[in-house]
């Protein structure tokens, strides 16, 4: 498969990943405090990197692009993390999945600020159409902008940013380093910031009653969430264009209403289904960019 197909299915298969990850969150986040929760993501996602390295073997890091990895990563997992599960204890988990769906639109400008990308005319139609469709997807009606909510709805929207910038940095970042090592540094590049937070949240906040369910949502926060789903989205950056391989993002939601429709019994409407065709237009449109 050539690069452009299999960075589409990273991002693709990352962004699925994701689908349900903010339903998750609320429910942990109901007994871990947020900063407590990104450190052990952080911690569990390290640790199963570690793991395949020691079978595969640790590559050899210049020390000046081993801070450059390190100062990434605290932009992408120490702040943007740690923002959107904030903002999603603070907030809904529709808002957190409708409000981050401007990611793409924030990596189109960073892209055009750090990498000198060109906003075509083909990439802002393949944007515009993929951003219908998820509003399609999505329903904006169930979103909640309630006065209380405010607050973290703003750091939701710091969190979409934060990530974007992250993004558009791997495709700078990764040029001379693999994927799965790059993506152990950034992860330990966010231990500074959620760490101590995350320490003190413990001590004075304390954590709720933690059962066998609380356990397997960090599980999967932590070793499919961010170890699996990082390495792949990282590699779809890696691969193809930042533009190209932002779009995939809006396949969160499509997956979040899939998984709704065979567990929950949700219904599948004609809007979902003209939401996801508009975005796989735009994905079509934006992979023909020469």
């Amino acid at each position: 498969m050539n690069r452009t197909l299999v960075g589409i299915l990273c991002g693709l298969a990352a962004a699925s990943i994701w689908g349900g990850m903010y339903v998750v969150s609320k429910v942990v986040l109901e007994i871990i405090p947020p900063f407590a929760l990104v450190s052990l993501r952080l911690l569990l996602g390290a640790l199963t990197l570690v793991l395949v390295l020691l079978w595969r073997g640790f590559p050899k890091v210049p020390r000046k692009q081993l801070f450059q990895v390190l100062g990434v990563g605290m932009v992408g997992y120490g702040v943007s993390l740690s923002l959107q599960f904030l903002g999603t204890k603070l907030s809904t988990a529709a808002n957190g999945s409708l409000v981050t769906s401007a990611t793409p639109a924030f990596v189109l400008i960073f892209a055009w600020i750090l990498l000198r990308g060109k906003i075509t005319r083909r990439r802002l139609i393949a944007l515009v159409l993929a951003t219908l469709g998820v509003i399609a997807v999505i329903d904006p009606s169930s979103a909640q902008l309630n006065p209380e909510l405010f607050l973290g709805n703003v750091l939701l929207i710091g969190a979409a940013v934060t990530w974007a910038l992250y993004s558009v940095l791997v495709r700078k970042a990764t040029q001379n380093l693999e994927v799965i090592p790059f993506s152990l540094i950034a992860f330990l590049g966010g231990l500074p910031v959620s760490l101590p937070v995350g320490a003190w949240e413990w001590k004075t906040i304390g954590v709720g009653e933690i059962s066998l369910g609380v356990v397997g949502g960090v599980l999967f926060l932590g070793i499919i969430s961010t170890a699996l789903a990082m390495v792949l989205w990282n590699n779809a950056f890696a691969l193809v264009d930042a533009n190209l391989a932002s779009l995939t993002f809006f396949a969160q939601p499509v997956v979040g209403t899939v998984l709704g429709w065979l567990f929950l019994g949700e219904r599948i409407t004609a809007l979902f289904l003209l939401g996801g065709l508009l975005i796989g237009l735009g994905l079509a449109i934006s992979s023909r960019e020469p």
